[in-house]
C-alpha cells in the first residue's frame, strides 16, 4: 500500500506548530487504539500510521528531512520506523506516548542515594572563627557478608518471573495504560530466595560513622554545612547522598547576635552617664574601651566597628553595639543616701531647663483647665 502524507495523515497544515502536531496525533490515537477497536485490523493499521507520522514530523530534522524530499527523505533514516506492531510504537515513543494516554515508560536511571542529618553545637566564639568539628551519624553500607547482592552464601538473586525482570509492570484500563513498580520485586527485576542473614536480603546494614566536617566562621543558628558523598548510598548504583550537618550555636553569656553584629548591654550608674566616663567592655578578642560622654542617656547604643561575626558567604566583620543602661541601685550607704537628698535638693532649686520646661507645661495645662471652669460657672 502507498504512504499517505503524513501531514494529510494527521490532517493538518505543513505549516503546524509542535503542539498542533501533538493535538492532532492524540485525537488520531484515542480514535484509533486498540484497547477501542478490538479485532479490527484496519484501526491497527490506522493506528500505526498515525504514530509513524508523528515520529517524523514531531522531530525537526526529521520533519525537514521530510518536507524536502518525501518519504524518500526519512524512509532507512535510522531511528525511522515502520511499525510492526503496538507494542513496538509503546516503546518506540517511550515518555511521549505515555504522557497521551497515562502512563509512561519509567526507566531505571541511576539514582542519587538519601542524605542524612547530623547535628552540630558551636559556642559563639567557635562561630565567629570557625572549627574543625568531629561529628557521629548513622547511614547504611554494603552488607559484607553478601557483598551487596542481599542473597545467602552459595545462592544468588534470580530474575524476577512477575514482572520478568522489567521492574515495573502494566496495567491497563481501556485505553489508559499505566506503569506501577511490581509488587513482587519492588522494582528491583530480580527476587532473592535464600537472604542474606546479616541485611536480611536488603545487601545494606546500619552503621554508624565518625568523621571530620570543617565549620566556616560566621555560621548561624540552623545553617547547614554539607559533606559531601557520605549520605545513604544509591539504591541502583548512583552516586551516594550526602551528610547535612545542622548548625546550632549556644546561647553567650555577654553577647547577643544580631546578624554580622554583636550587642552588648553594659549597666553604667547615674554618676558615670552624667559626668562622663571611659568605660571597659567585652569583646570576643578581649577587653575593649569605650569613651561614655558627659550626659550619656540610658539606652544609648556605641559602635566598636569591626568587632562583631565575620559572614561565611562574604568578607567583612560586623560590629559590636554597646548598649549602655542606666542602673537604679536597690540599696543605697548611708553617704550615699545623704549625697543623693543632698541632690535632689540642689534640683529642686536649681532645675535643669528640660525639667522646667515640663513643669511649666504642666502648669499651663492645669491653668487652662481652671480658667475654663471658672467661664463656665
Amino acid at each position: 500500500m502507498a504512504q499517505r502524507d503524513y501531514y494529510e495523515v494527521l490532517g493538518i497544515a505543513r505549516s503546524a506548530s509542535g503542539s498542533e502536531i501533538a493535538g492532532a496525533y492524540r485525537k488520531l490515537a484515542v480514535k484509533y487504539h486498540p484497547d477501542r477497536n478490538p479485532d479490527d485490523d484496519e484501526a491497527i493499521d490506522r493506528f500505526k500510521e498515525a504514530a509513524e507520522a508523528f515520529e517524523v514530523l514531531n522531530d525537526p530534522e526529521k520533519r525537514a528531512s521530510y518536507d524536502r524530499f518525501g518519504h524518500a527523505g526519512v524512509n532507512g533514516q535510522q531511528g525511522a520506523h515502520h511499525f510492526t506492531d503496538v507494542e513496538d510504537i509503546f516503546s518506540a515513543f517511550g515518555d511521549i506516548f505515555g504522557d497521551l494516554f497515562g502512563g509512561g515508560r519509567q526507566r531505571n536511571r541511576p539514582q542519587k542515594g538519601r542524605d542524612v542529618r547530623s547535628d552540630v553545637t558551636l559556642t559563639l566564639k567557635e562561630a565567629a572563627a570557625g572549627v574543625t568539628k568531629t561529628v557521629e551519624f548513622q547511614r547504611h553500607d554494603t552488607c559484607e557478608k553478601c557483598s551487596g547482592s542481599g542473597a545467602a552464601e552459595g545462592s544468588r538473586r534470580e530474575l524476577c518471573n512477575y514482572c520478568r525482570g522489567q521492574g515495573r509492570v502494566i496495567q491497563a484500563a481501556g485505553i489508559v495504560r499505566i506503569q506501577t513498580t511490581c509488587p513482587a520485586c519492588h522494582g528491583e527485576g530480580s527476587t532473592i530466595k535464600q537472604p542474606c542473614t546479616g541485611c536480611r536480603g536488603s545487601g545494606q546494614v546500619l552503621k554508624k560513622v565518625t568523621t571530620e566536617v570543617q565549620i566556616p566562621a560566621g555560621v548561624d543558628d540552623e545553617m547547614r554545612v554539607r559533606i559531601t558523598g557520605q549520605g545513604e548510598p544509591s539504591p541502583n548504583g548512583g552516586p551516594p547522598g550526602d551528610c547535612y550537618c545542622f548548625i546550632s550555636v549556644l546561647p553567650h553569656p555577654l553577647f547577643e547576635r544580631d546578624g554580622q553584629h554583636l550587642v552588648c548591654r553594659v549597666p553604667i550608674t547615674y554618676a558615670q552617664a552624667a559626668l562622663g566616663a571611659s568605660l571597659e567592655v567585652p569583646t570576643l578578642e578581649g577587653r575593649g574601651e569605650v569613651e561614655i560622654p558627659a550626659g550619656t542617656q540610658s539606652g544609648t547604643v556605641f559602635k566598636l566597628g569591626g568587632k562583631g561575626m565575620p559572614d561565611p558567604r562574604r568578607r567583612g566583620l560586623g560590629d559590636l553595639l554597646v548598649q549602655v543602661v542606666i542602673e537604679v541601685p536597690k540599696k543605697l550607704s548611708k553617704d550615699e543616701e545623704v549625697l543623693l537628698r543632698e541632690l535632689a535638693e540642689l534640683e529642686h532649686k536649681h532645675v535643669a531647663p528640660e525639667r522646667k520646661s515640663f513643669f511649666t507645661k504642666l502648669k499651663d495645662y492645669f491653668t487652662a483647665d481652671d480658667d475654663t471652669a471658672q467661664a463656665r460657672n
